[in-house]
């Protein structure tokens, strides 16, 4: 009898450390099952748009800079942007002259990144750009003097070696025999 109260005794105190000691044993396989955080890595990224000639021949270039990092959902967005003016409409209102209505319309540069990652000595990355410019005007009936607007307008995944200048967009102008296209730099921030 004896035996056995000292038996429940030992057991009473030793019960509670032992769960204890497994919980703790649970944690750490846990953490031993978790991958491990991927390496996160900043990149400048250099833009250089160009209009090239019929020959081959850059005849305009406009340069873009941001900075993505990779392994994460943050974009990077570039905006350069202007508002013209275009004439919508005309009324006269019991006087000789015509108020002319307007609306306007944003010409310029979207860049936008994401999902930048590394794959080796490359970067992949979701790459959005539109490319609006003016082109001139056009005379219509009403002889207002509307511009022409010219649009490029490219989405793509692209994989870009690290340090090494590469084009990754190109089309054809729609008006002339020349093209526009758009390079990117990724250089990695110490």
């Amino acid at each position: 009898m004896r035996k056995t109260a000292l038996f429940c005794c030992l057991l009473a105190l030793i019960l509670p450390f032992g769960h204890r000691t497994f919980a703790q044993e649970t944690t750490k396989a846990q953490d031993a099952a978790k991958p491990p955080e991927p390496v996160v890595h900043y990149y400048h990224l250099d833009f250089l748009v160009q209009e090239v000639s019929a020959d081959g021949k850059p005849v305009n270039s406009r340069s873009y800079s941001t900075t993505v990092v990779t392994n994460s959902e943050h974009a990077s967005v570039i905006r350069v942007k202007t508002n013209v003016p275009v004439a919508v409409g005309a009324f006269v209102e019991g006087a000789p002259l015509a108020n002319t209505q307007y609306t306007y319309q944003s010409v310029g540069v979207e860049i936008d990144v994401r999902n930048a990652r590394e794959i080796g000595r490359l970067l992949t990355l979701s790459l959005t750009a539109d490319i609006s410019s003016l082109g001139g005007s056009a005379t219509v009936v009403t002889n207002f003097h509307e511009p022409i607007i010219r649009q490029n307008k490219w989405e793509a995944a692209v994989l870009i070696p690290i340090g090494k200048p590469t084009v990754v967009f190109n089309s054809d102008d729609l008006d002339n025999k020349g093209s526009m296209q758009m390079q990117v730099t990724a250089t990695l921030l110490q």
